[in-house]
């Protein structure tokens, strides 16, 4: 039961780092999480029936740890699957966690790894992009955002209607593009390789727009 409990409490703790995470493709979580049986009928309604990603990834999580610690094991497991892990790169930490249960009158310790690569963890020299940069760079690009995804950054066509259907603002729209870039390249998301494919003559964008991400 213990160890039940330090589950649970380990899927609070990640909550917020996984809802980032998982809100660029919440239907493929929420889908795949149906056929492990992790919600009820009702619950697979209510989250299905949220209109943002992020709202519907936590209303997912919140409805999983409603439903106890088999839910809660089953999720974690779900997590650490291939197919989770290939659609969402940055869910590697899950496998570096560990639960320590330990005796009674002690506490239970989560080794939490680092959060989003912040402006100041580079990679070979190269800064990793921010969240920040995403979404200055978002509001800059204009009705081309569809061709710039499949062509510059390799963002299959049925990816990018997801992103316009599940985003009902333009730049929205366009940062949900690019987190989902950036957590697809992992440690290869630096502001140098962004900017780098956002420069290429066949859909490259003003020079003024994007060479801020050259800036330190």
């Amino acid at each position: 039961m213990a160890e039940e409990q330090a589950e649970i409490k380990l899927l609070r703790s990640q909550k917020a780092k996984l809802i980032e995470i998982l809100s660029t493709d919440a239907d493929f979580v929420l889908q795949h999480a149906d056929s492990c049986s992790l919600l009820s009928r009702h619950g697979y309604q209510q989250v299905k029936a949220c209109r943002s990603p992020s709202e519907k990834v936590t209303e997912l999580l919140d409805h999983i740890l409603q439903r106890g610690p088999e839910a809660v094991t089953g999720l974690l497991k779900l997590l650490n699957s291939e197919p989770l892990q290939e659609t969402f790169p940055m869910l590697s930490f899950i496998k570096d966690l560990e639960v320590h249960t330990v005796s009674s009158g002690e506490k239970e310790t989560f080794p939490v790894p680092e959060t989003m690569p912040s402006k100041d963890i580079c990679n070979n020299g190269y800064c990793l992009v921010t969240e920040k940069q995403l979404m200055t760079l978002a509001r800059t690009i204009g009705k081309t955002w569809r061709e710039i995804g499949r062509m510059a950054l390799d963002i299959p066509s049925v990816k990018l209607e997801q992103f316009e259907l599940d985003n009902s603002h333009h730049v929205e729209q366009v940062f949900a593009m690019l987190r989902y870039w950036r957590n697809r390249q992992r440690e290869k998301a630096t502001a140098a390789s962004l900017h780098s494919l956002l420069s290429q003559e066949d859909y490259a964008l003003p020079p003024e727009s994007i060479d801020f991400l050259l800036r330190d």
